[in-house]
């Protein structure tokens, strides 16, 4: 890359490129962004982010644009959110989160619609990419920043792990119903773990490998 950065996004767009945004060099939050292009291995930059952030989320929507949503700008939490037109290579802003979050997740619902979740706080809410407005959502059981969250095919989101400030590093899983807005709890992993990884595989299956607990790096792996 152009710039050396930790606690970005990439994102592959529909025309195989793929998308580096933000993140953090030398405890500096970054507002640039660049392009990997597969068929020449190269990276080139493009448009910047308007507000310099790390540990946010990404999400590419339904018209091509990638939606960017909070984060850490070095000093304070984010809620503000930006689109960004993959024809221009331009960001524009968008509607505000109404929480201020970083270390939270973000999943593509099968509406269209993007549910953000956690971020330190237990609460959750909705973008419509429509109206670029959010909305509240229901509040999942245990507040936790540094999870994962997994889409299922059946369109329920799978939450796991996380870290919370009261309780420590998390073992919980909750599952999200879009069509009710609430959270149930679903059966715990079998290891507590912080900044791990969710992949859904071709069977249905969640994979969640690694992260770190209080007794240090993880190279377990276990299946949803």
């Amino acid at each position: 890359m152009n710039t050396a950065r930790a606690a970005h996004t990439a994102s592959t767009l529909t025309n195989e490129y793929v998308l580096v945004t933000g993140g953090v060099k030398n405890d500096v939050a970054l507002n640039s962004a660049e392009l990997y292009s597969p068929a020449t291995g190269t990276w080139a930059t493009t448009g910047n982010v308007n507000v310099a952030r790390a540990a946010h989320t990404a999400s590419i929507l339904a018209n091509e644009y990638v939606l960017v949503t909070g984060g850490w700008d070095g000093s304070a939490a984010l809620n503000s959110a930006e689109l960004y037109n993959p024809s221009t290579g331009t960001w524009a802003n968008t509607g505000n989160m109404n929480t201020a979050r970083y270390y939270h997740t973000a999943s593509t619902l099968e509406n269209g619609y993007v549910l953000v979740a956690g971020g330190w706080d237990g609460s959750a809410e909705l973008y419509n990419p429509t109206t670029g407005t959010w909305t509240m959502t229901g509040s999942m059981n245990v507040a936790r920043e540094g999870h994962t969250t997994s889409t299922l095919a059946n369109g329920l989101v799978l939450v796991a792990g996380g870290y919370n400030i009261d309780v420590g590093y998390l073992d919980s899983a909750e599952l999200y119903d879009p069509s009710t807005g609430t959270w149930i709890t679903t059966a715990n992993m079998t290891a507590r773990r912080e900044f791990h990884t969710a992949s859904i595989l071709a069977n249905g299956s969640v994979l969640v490998t690694g992260g770190h607990n209080r007794f240090g790096m993880l190279n377990s792996a276990e299946l949803y």
